[in-house]
């Protein structure tokens, strides 16, 4: 694609979700389910890549019980993504009406340095929405670039549309994250994933030894920070923010048992809403020398 229609598809996308923000969210939720059960049928790879981790996650389902979950994901997924529409333009009333902060808050109220763990449920922008809009802390997180220089610029001026955040790309150095982050700053990371052998270790996910990035041990240890768990919940009326209670005796000295508990306490929180979760990316993606690919 040349960069003109790159820049226009662009262009229509963005004026599209401006368009999204000034509707019902009934309306808007109405549309996500007929976008994500058409896409549940006609994108077979991601449909075929959700119910792999299904079945290997909850082999205790039948086949049916798998492809209903796989089904309400892609669901969930396309709701959340038309969401942001009113997320990054709807106004700051409509915001603070459809997001609920709820829980432990009172972990956040002071300067004690805090790492902030948030697994990839599909809420994840309007948990940040909602921090950035009213909590008085600013919040740090890591971002990944997008290849269109357009939707890029876009999403980065979106999620700072309340202020209170710096966004860090993912080459920035530790050392700058570090220091903001003892300064009294909030750091949210998204650690449940792996990058294979050379930035993750071996721990097990569902009882599947699977490759993880060990950056909450790592960033709760260099930071002597506390770790709070933030799950974002999709509701019939917008989003609930959880803030659950500081993780006890954590970081220990050990990266691979810090690693393993926040697997083994990431299982707990997907009980509560396994369909929200990211079930299309693939997590079992770089196995274990020896081991055969799950998605071949």
């Amino acid at each position: 694609m040349s960069e003109f229609g790159s820049k226009l598809g662009a262009y229509l996308a963005i004026g599209f979700m401006r368009l999204l923000a000034i509707l019902p969210l009934s309306w808007v939720r109405a549309l996500g389910w007929l976008l994500g059960s058409f896409l549940f049928y006609v994108i077979r790879s991601r449909r075929r890549v959700a119910e792999i981790n299904l079945t290997l996650c909850f082999p205790e389902h039948s086949r049916q019980q798998i492809r209903w979950l796989a089904r309400q994901n892609f669901i969930y997924f396309m709701k959340a993504l038309l969401d942001r529409g009113w997320l990054w333009h709807g106004s700051a009333a409509v915001t603070l009406r459809r997001l609920k902060i709820t829980g432990a808050v009172e972990q956040l109220q002071n300067d004690e340095p805090v790492v902030l763990f948030v697994p990839h449920f599909v809420g994840l922008d309007a948990g940040n929405t909602a921090f950035t809009q009213q909590i008085p802390r600013k919040l740090i997180t890591i971002y990944t670039n997008q290849s269109n220089k357009t939707v890029d610029a876009w999403i980065l001026k979106r999620r700072a549309r309340f202020g209170n955040i710096r966004l860090f790309g993912r080459v920035a150095g530790v050392k700058d994250i570090i220091t903001a982050l003892r300064s009294g700053e909030m750091l949210g990371i998204l650690p449940d994933m792996g990058f294979g052998p050379e930035e993750s270790i071996v721990v097990p996910f569902y009882g599947i030894p699977t490759y993880t990035v060990p950056s909450l041990h790592r960033f709760s240890r260099l930071g002597k920070a506390k770790l709070v768990p933030v799950l974002n919940r999709m509701t019939d009326d917008g989003y609930e923010v959880q803030v659950l209670p500081a993780w006890p005796n954590f970081p220990s000295n050990s990266a691979e048992a810090d690693t393993a508990l926040m697997n083994k306490e990431l299982e707990n929180y997907i009980k509560t809403m396994p369909a929200q979760y990211f079930w299309v990316h693939k997590r079992f993606k770089d196995r274990p020398p020896g081991e055969k690919s799950v998605y071949s």
